[in-house]
């Protein structure tokens, strides 16, 4: 997205949300909040639809950091008692590793209504932290190369099926831990119900059956993104929004939704944060169905509040991992697995970048 349609997708959220600066200017001092919102663009739609409209409903003075905040820094500042920032986004390992490390305050589910509480997505609510987006790893295929009405891959099974689908194949990476183990699973006959605790032996031999199939396996996603661009591949392990912005910008691409694997983010609250009940107050705001509504006509990305989905255009709703129609046929990435420490002090994530490493030279 440019900064010229961000900023009319902005003004056009923004209206009925945001009262005028004189209201703003009278709305009484509530104290103050200093929240992390990502940095880019992402970070821009934030102060439109959640910032602004927060400080003018509760006149609490808002200070957005534009960046990231890393567990690892999270972790030396609650346990310097440095704490300085109240709200920071939260990755799914994270919020695992709360209640051990002590990293988060508890959610102050009382604040929240019923009705809004209920349409939260259950693995995005959880004692620690409230969920803002969800995105997924999925099937992509280039359409002029498997057009409507001849074959198309419906699997993983049919992803790793190169004599019936050929054509250039690229994957995602396991170098930073977040590969293709499920979709190995399942194209080996694994049951979606029964794929956790993963088989690590098991998902590297069905990865060493299309390994030689794969074009490139990329890291980042700009460089899937140019992949997907020049039209160099015909089947793809892709995030799913990246795909969504190549098709919006005309590049002939479909999404299999069936067996995506989807992870999130969500809103945390760092232990000894100066501001808690603000914090409270700001994250229950911004996971209110209208807010994610607004949001996710800024960004590409799906929310965790389904009531969202009554507020959004149709056609925009189905662009998103967490679209209801989708749901049922989805897997949801399993954190606390990934997370948990084995006998020789490496969690499974670990282990997985280990054994990558090493595979991927062979």
């Amino acid at each position: 997205m440019n900064r010229r349609r961000f900023m009319q997708a902005a003004s056009a959220v923004a209206v009925g949300a945001v009262s005028s600066e004189s209201a703003r200017a009278t709305a009484p001092s509530m104290g103050e909040l200093t929240v992390a919102l990502n940095g880019g663009e992402y970070a821009k739609a934030c102060i439109e639809v959640y910032v602004k409209p927060f400080e003018v409903e509760t006149g609490i003075k808002v200070t957005p950091i534009t960046d990231e905040v890393s567990s690892s820094k999270l972790e030396l500042m609650v346990s310097t008692n440095s704490v300085s920032v109240d709200v920071i986004p939260v990755g799914p390992s994270t919020d695992v590793l709360a209640p051990e490390k002590g990293f988060l305050e508890k959610i102050d589910y009382s604040l929240y209504r019923q009705d809004e509480l209920e349409a939260m997505l259950d693995f995005a609510k959880t004692p620690y932290s409230v969920g803002s987006i969800v995105y997924a790893f999925c099937m992509v295929y280039n359409t002029e190369k498997f057009p409507a009405g001849k074959p198309r891959p419906a699997s993983w099974s049919e992803f790793w099926d190169v004599d019936k689908y050929p054509g250039v194949r690229t994957m995602n990476s396991g170098v930073y831990g977040d590969g293709p183990w499920e979709e190995a699973l399942l194209a080996d006959g694994v049951p979606a119900d029964a794929l956790y605790p993963l088989d690590i032996d098991r998902a590297f031999a069905s990865l060493d059956k299309i390994k030689p199939h794969i074009r490139k396996w990329w890291t980042t996603g700009s460089e899937l993104g140019q992949m997907l661009h020049d039209k160099v591949v015909d089947l793809v392990h892709s995030y799913d929004g990246r795909a969504v912005l190549m098709i919006d910008q005309g590049v002939p691409l479909e999404i299999n939704r069936s067996q995506s694997k989807l992870t999130w983010e969500s809103w945390g609250i760092p232990k000894g944060a100066k501001n808690l009940q603000n914090a409270q107050k700001f994250i229950e705001f911004i996971t209110r169905a209208d807010r994610q509504a607004a949001f996710a006509q800024l960004m590409p990305y799906g929310p965790t509040n389904r009531n969202a989905f009554k507020l959004i255009p149709e056609d925009l709703g189905r662009k998103f991992a967490s679209h209801p129609e989708y749901l049922a046929s989805s897997i949801i990435r399993n954190a606390k697995w990934y997370s948990e420490f084995g006998s020789d002090g490496m969690t499974n994530t670990d282990r997985l970048i280990q054994r990558w490493n090493e595979w991927v030279l062979q």
